[in-house]
């Protein structure tokens, strides 16, 4: 039996889909998470495995981290603060979480003598840049956002570690995912407003900005797609891959989208201005030839992520509860 992954932020929306995908195709995983912000209900189906191992712990616990570690072959590390919107709000947060949580996962691993890492970047990282669709080469603008720049940050010590320590880093730049066990972003806080008055949809900016979004079974395609690259490498390397779709959409079709989902028309209002706050990019549109060369491509489109998003959502009526908990 091959050595167990495991994977930092197993709780969350992306961390237990790929738990159940790794598990469905036969590896041991375990699953880190302090819960601040996963939900137990999304590791159900994980935990009635055998194959599969729960670690409530903290990134900040550096020995329990590293006893988790403990004769795992691969590390996937998930576990961020992804609320891009309110990172003013909390200066340090993005910083704490992203860049000197993923120290103490480098650290952990050193100690812990595991090589293969894969790192869930953004394409926040690229700013307001001017090149579309944007290559993982692209020259980088200043940072727009603290959370960008807390995953850039990041992105530098793995690069770091992998040269000095000889670490098989892979860093995958997201756009937004979509999907089942989606609890923050544009689609939930449409849904949840239009669950409150189904009359009236408020949006942020004038709807015009053209995003990419990727379906999460995709996302998870190309995380299990980029961990076998240099697996048998003796020497330490760092590579980076866009993760995303060939299509972008506006808000303003997404929410169309939205509204036909849940059969409603309300009046769409709009806030003014090219970007909802500080910090989003009016346009996202990723490069992912690099990764298409792997044989990985996006099977569903953003329209098609958007309606499985919101009928899960729909299905799921719980999630609304606890209020938009970031992944």
């Amino acid at each position: 039996m091959k050595a167990p992954i495991l994977v930092t932020g197993a709780a969350g929306f992306i961390g237990s889909n790929l738990v159940d995908r790794l598990l469905a195709n036969g590896a041991v995983v375990v699953g880190y998470d302090n819960f601040s912000t996963g939900r137990a209900e999304f590791l159900a189906a994980a935990e009635k495995s055998q194959r599969f191992g729960l670690v409530r712990g903290d990134l900040f616990d550096l020995s329990k981290l590293t006893a988790a570690m403990s004769g795992c072959g691969a590390v996937i590390h998930l576990a961020a603060n992804a609320d891009v919107r309110h990172g003013l709000e909390h200066p340090l947060r993005d910083f704490e979480q992203n860049t000197a949580g993923t120290m103490n996962v480098l650290e952990a691993m050193r100690a812990a003598a595991v090589r293969d890492l894969v790192f869930a970047s953004t394409g926040s990282i690229y700013g307001d840049t001017a090149t579309f669709p944007t290559p993982e080469d692209a020259p980088m603008p200043r940072q727009t956002s603290l959370y960008g720049a807390s995953k850039m940050a990041a992105e530098g010590f793995i690069a770091a570690y992998a040269e000095g320590f000889g670490l098989r880093a892979r860093i995958c730049r997201f756009v937004s995912i979509l999907g089942p066990r989606y609890s923050h972003g544009h689609v939930f806080d449409f849904c949840r407003q239009l669950r409150a008055n189904s009359k009236v949809l408020h949006i942020l900016g004038d709807g015009r900005a053209q995003k990419s979004y990727l379906a999460v079974e995709d996302c998870v395609a190309g995380i299990l797609a980029v961990l076998q690259q240099g697996s048998e490498s003796e020497a330490g390397f760092c590579e980076t891959y866009n993760l995303g779709t060939e299509e972008t959409c506006r808000v303003s079709e997404s929410a169309q989208w939205i509204c036909e989902t849940l059969g409603l028309a309300p009046t769409l209002e709009y806030g003014g201005g090219d970007r909802g706050w500080v910090g989003d990019n009016p346009f996202i549109l990723l490069d992912t030839k690099k990764l298409q060369a792997l044989g990985w491509k996006p099977r569903s489109t953003i329209r098609e992520g958007v309606a499985n998003t919101v009928e899960w959502l729909q299905a799921n009526p719980w999630i609304f509860d606890e209020g938009a908990k970031t992944q």
